[in-house]
């Protein structure tokens, strides 16, 4: 950026020189065999402020996305989960830990999400998926599995065992996503984050439980390790 300004002030320069020699030329016939020569002179300079000039912005658009996602993703690892009745966390404690998948939406849409949910379970929970649901009328549904005394169960109810308190800090994150994304405020979403943290993939709706099973690649066993940091692009 700094070498594009630097272009910028050198092209402006030229073009200043120059747009001062063509009226010097303009009024004086005896230069005016110049003109030409003057005239390609400052297309060029014009022509080479216009292009850094369209690198800079560029440039500089792309650096306040990445600022803005960067500043996103910080107050969003700052959210406070509790695990159980006694202890609370930051988002960003499930760092290398988790992917989480937060659903924000009406009670309705929290357990019809439940329920489709159910087949890929014992998968998600091997990709290391760890959902958080919001219910944003306030309604929280009960979700359970079906009781039994299977070691499996219990392993499922860790699945969804995440809630968001301070709900209001919630809230304005998630409405300011929603405003950038040009989404109604209203409308169900989800949103799936990689292993380290950051927004791997949004959408309003019903999260795609079967999409999350292809496309992780498993926490445990022989590619642990190796694919974490490949959980999709960030968006």
């Amino acid at each position: 950026m700094f070498f594009y300004l630097a272009f910028i002030a050198s092209g402006s320069l030229g073009s200043l020189i120059a747009t001062t020699q063509l009226i010097s030329a303009l009024t004086n016939s005896s230069k005016a065999a110049a003109i030409p020569e003057i005239a390609k002179g400052l297309g060029i300079d014009i022509g080479a402020v216009s292009v850094f000039a369209f690198l800079y912005l560029r440039e500089n658009k792309s650096k306040n996305k990445q600022i803005a996602r960067l500043s996103r993703e910080e107050n969003l690892s700052n959210l406070k989960l509790r695990v159980d009745q006694n202890k609370i966390i930051s988002l960003s404690d499930l760092r290398g830990i988790a992917r989480l998948v937060i659903l924000a939406g009406p009670a309705s849409f929290i357990m019809e999400s439940f329920r489709l949910c159910k087949p890929f379970t014992d998968d998600l929970l091997d990709r290391g998926v760890l959902v958080v649901p919001f219910a944003t009328d306030g309604e929280m549904p009960s979700l359970k599995f079906e009781e039994s005394e299977d070691v499996t169960n219990v392993e499922k109810k860790k699945l969804w065992q995440l809630l968001p308190v301070y709900t209001s800090e919630w809230t304005k994150w998630l409405d300011e996503q929603k405003q950038m994304a040009n989404v109604p405020l209203d409308a169900p979403v989800y949103i799936s984050l990689r292993l380290d943290g950051r927004v791997r993939g949004s959408g309003v709706g019903y999260p795609p439980w079967n999409a999350f099973v292809a496309q992780l690649p498993p926490v445990k066993g022989l590619w642990s390790g190796l694919f974490d940091g490949m959980d999709g692009r960030v968006l």
